[in-house]
């Protein structure tokens, strides 16, 4: 990151702070290939829970901190950036209020996975933080509870804003309704996964908030390149082999499948629809995995679970006697003695 009065960073998505709807869009839109950067001040609004008790998947609940730590540790490891620095101002230069972004490039690389190259002429946003960060991005996804202000100026304030009186004092705050239930907001290349209202309400709810919303911009990002029709859509989903047995193992059904689903008034040439074709086939088949492949990744989901929480908490959470009989003829390495 650079300080500010240099050449701006650049990265494909900002996403603006690191609570359960952040960290689950940064997660999605990293993992699809977006060089994605989370700032994050700590000011989740999530943190004044005393302690975490209906977050599926820990059946006797986790504590805050355990909780955020483990959220940041998934950030870094599907290789987003996060960075403790709290944004202060968005805006894209040359844009009036409500302004959009210029039309997608058409020729851009049909694989999805090359970082954004700093251009200007496009009107991409400029992220400043309080700490003298600037950061050019193709997208902002805004994910704190705390305030809005940080985007004032992308669109009209009477359309972002509203005035709430509190015991006879006038506040303005950011308008959860402005953005509609997908995220998307009328500035484009603007998504909204919080404030929105009371799909922030809870942990759980948030974080499926902060994913439906990357899956969204990820759609659009997939519908600017020319995917049509509901080829546009995306799913993070690894597949089993037996998926890929008979008929489906063979790219030639793929294609055909493909273009079957191309809708009749795609305004597609040949040569960019066969791009699209072979990336989309490309995707679905680094998503297939061997049983060899599902029995090491379990493993490794464990020990990266237990190295973020910390091996001494874990075995101190273990009673001494399930330690031992877990231990008795084997080393800590789970290998046979």
């Amino acid at each position: 990151m650079t300080d500010q009065g240099t050449e701006p960073d650049s990265t494909d998505v900002v996403v603006v702070g690191g609570g359960p709807s952040g960290c689950a869009a940064a997660v999605f839109t990293a993992r699809y290939g977006l060089d994605t950067v989370v700032f994050d001040r700590g000011n989740a609004a999530f943190r004044r829970c005393a302690y975490l008790e209906n977050y599926l998947g820990f059946p006797a609940g986790i504590g805050v901190d355990t909780f955020t730590a483990l959220m940041h540790e998934h950030v870094a490891e599907v290789g987003a950036d996060y960075v403790a620095d709290m944004v202060v101002s968005v805006e894209r230069p040359g844009d009036d209020a409500g302004g959009n972004a210029s039309d997608a490039d058409e020729n851009a690389d049909a694989s999805e996975t090359k970082s954004s190259v700093f251009d200007a002429d496009a009107r991409r946003f400029v992220v400043r933080t309080q700490d003298g960060r600037r950061v050019e991005a193709d997208y902002v996804v805004a994910a704190a509870w705390y305030d809005g202000d940080y985007l004032r100026g992308l669109d009209d304030e009477d359309a972002m804003f509203e005035e709430h009186d509190h015991h006879g004092e006038v506040h303005e705050h950011f308008d959860s309704d402005y953005a509609d239930d997908d995220g998307r907001t009328p500035v484009e290349g603007l998504y909204v996964a919080a404030p929105s209202g009371e799909r922030n309400a809870q942990v759980g709810i948030a974080a499926g908030q902060g994913g439906h919303v990357a899956r969204c911009l990820i759609e659009d990002r997939r519908r600017e390149r020319g995917f049509p029709g509901d080829l546009a859509a995306h799913y993070d989903w690894l597949r089993a082999d037996t998926e890929f047995q008979g008929e489906w193992g063979d790219r030639d059904r793929w294609r055909e499948w493909f273009e079957s689903e191309v809708p009749d008034d795609a305004d597609l040439d040949d040569e960019r629809l066969a791009e699209l074709r072979e990336s989309y086939i490309d995707r679905a088949f680094d998503t297939r995995r061997t049983d060899h492949e599902v029995e090491t990744a379990e493993p490794r989901g464990i020990r990266r679970l237990v190295e973020a929480i910390g091996t001494e908490r874990v075995l101190d959470a273990l009673p001494d006697e399930a330690l031992a009989d877990s231990l008795d003829g084997r080393e800590l390495g789970g290998a046979e003695q």
